[in-house]
């Protein structure tokens, strides 16, 4: 087993759009160093459309998030009425960048964030989704069709289960393995949000170590 990060996160996450800026960092420092992207499943079949106490609810999470990372936040989106939270179609949307080209997946997920959180655009929709997909190279029709297809139904499935079975309980959170290369266990990174020099220094660390 080589050194790697295991990223639990979700592309509607607003604190994951907070630390967006340190995974980029870490590639930048460390870009032979393997990050495995898995989604979390933040609000996954949701149906119910937002009310005034969660738009209230949502706003001081943004605000919060705002002020703590310096990420752009384009608040349009509390005009908006009947919107319904359900995250499940972004999360699958990356999936499906993952089975066409691996090394698009982290692209996506950040094209997804930034278009919701800074460009007000409703990423719960499939042709939103594979307009982005498009923006990042993914041929538009091929996208569409894995999007919808079943296994990648199943594969953001499978994400979401991994998360819950490795007690994963709030995103993002960053974990570092092997810590032993017999017991192949891992050590927290990050759980929640954290500046970047913090994370940058936590990961230099665990590289140091191994």
């Amino acid at each position: 087993m080589i050194p790697h990060l295991v990223y639990f996160a979700d592309p509607m996450c607003s604190w994951c759009w907070g630390f967006a800026p340190a995974i980029d960092a870490i590639a930048t420092r460390h870009p032979d160093l393997p990050i495995r992207l898995v989604l979390g499943g933040l609000r996954p079949f949701n149906d119910k459309p937002m009310d005034a106490a969660a738009k209230a609810e949502i706003r001081r999470h943004w605000e919060h998030v705002a002020a703590a990372s310096g990420q752009p936040f384009d608040y349009g989106f509390f005009e908006r009425t009947g919107f319904v939270y359900d995250t499940e179609p972004a999360a699958r949307a990356v999936v499906a960048a993952r089975r066409l080209d691996p090394g698009r997946t982290f692209a996506l997920n950040r094209r997804i964030a930034h278009a919701f959180y800074a460009e007000n655009r409703d990423v719960t929709d499939a042709a939103v989704l594979t307009a982005l997909a498009q923006e990042e190279g993914l041929d538009a029709e091929r996208f569409a069709a894995v999007f919808e297809d079943a296994a990648t139904r199943e594969e953001t499935l499978a994400d979401f289960a991994v998360s819950k079975a490795s007690g994963v309980t709030g995103f993002p959170t960053l974990v570092a393995g092997p810590v032993d290369r017999h017991g192949g266990r891992y050590e927290a990174i990050a759980m929640g949000f954290l500046p970047v020099d913090q994370v940058l220094a936590r990961v230099d660390g665990f590289l140091a170590e191994v």
